[in-house]
């Protein structure tokens, strides 16, 4: 009689998931690129943009529970939904719809990307609930498999369960990843004190184009493609471009202000990150990215600045 076969022990663990806590970072991103197409008729615009993972990141701890449930601290305590509404709830839903398993687990958020701030701080969190909760789980999804998951919770989503840098086209949710050479670049990130709503921006960008007040669309990611391969910060810096930004401003008169003194403070670019108000300041290093937080700072245009390099890998078990 021939003796069944059992998995072994490392793949028995797998399929069960795990037994104690899983913790995953998940990065923001900035938008080294973002051409805005005209609207189309699903309401979504066509885009082509370069996202960039930064190292500023969330982390979220999951573990077994007999119900679904959500807490926080940090960024957005007391202001960010933890209910059905929130991205993190949904991803989880999704994932556990996707692999046929309960959606039960005990989900903590320690976040640090604050809210509507154009660094897609929601979209890190959904991925790093499918990251989370495929390896709670263990339903042991390859990351393309997470990544049509994520597709279906937001245009970011894709791209933060990849991360480093990529070209994204669609709405944002085709996602193919930039071959360069490894190069870490330096950002200085100045964080506005609120927020601004993506679908208000990019109502106000079709606004302003509507009315002749928009500049042309900064058009193909070429030139930004061609910068990264060249790993000179100078290059890149005169590479950078944002549709939104003049909608944002409009929204946001500030950000005029925090876009000079970044400049003034001897930035190599400075531009609105994605829908703003965040803006984010190229450095030619570490140091220099130090130094340009200390003038922002002390220039007192937004509420705090941090440093960031990047890029960094996706949502990940850490």
């Amino acid at each position: 009689m021939t003796e069944a076969w059992r998995p072994d022990e490392d793949e028995e663990t797998s399929r069960r998931g795990a037994s104690g806590p899983v913790k995953v970072y998940a990065p923001a991103k900035i938008n080294l690129h973002l051409g805005v197409g005209p609207l189309r008729e699903d309401g979504y615009h066509e885009l082509h943009t370069v996202y960039h993972a930064i190292s500023l990141h969330d982390e979220l701890t999951a573990r077994r529970g007999d119900t679904l449930t959500l807490t926080m601290e940090g960024e957005g305590a007391g202001e960010l939904a933890l209910d059905g509404t929130n991205l993190i709830i949904r991803a989880a839903q999704a994932l556990a719809g996707y692999a046929g398993v309960p959606a039960h687990a005990r989900l903590h958020l320690r976040k640090q990307i604050p809210l509507a701030a154009g660094l897609a701080g929601g979209s890190a969190d959904a991925a790093a609930a499918l990251v989370a909760c495929d390896a709670l789980w263990g339903t042991g999804l390859t990351r393309d498999e997470l990544a049509e998951v994520a597709s279906g919770l937001g245009s970011d989503v894709p791209f933060l369960v990849f991360g480093g840098t990529a070209l994204g086209t669609g709405r944002g949710e085709a996602v193919s990843p930039v071959l360069v050479r490894p190069t870490t670049w330096h950002w200085a990130v100045a964080i506005a004190d609120g927020g601004l709503s993506t679908p208000k921006v990019y109502g106000e960008l079709d606004r302003l184009r509507d009315a002749g007040a928009a500049p042309l669309p900064v058009g193909s990611p070429d030139r930004l493609l061609g910068a990264l391969r060249q790993r000179d910060p100078a290059v890149l810096g005169a590479a950078l471009g944002n549709d939104l930004e003049p909608a944002a401003v409009s929204l946001w008169p500030e950000l005029t202000e925090v876009l000079a003194a970044g400049r003034g403070a001897g930035a190599l670019a400075g531009i609105v990150s994605g829908s703003g108000p965040t803006c984010v300041f190229l450095a030619a290093d570490a140091g220099h990215a130090e130094a340009l937080a200390r003038e922002l700072t002390a220039a007192d245009v937004c509420r705090v600045v941090r440093t960031a390099h990047g890029p960094v890998a996706g949502a990940r078990v850490g």
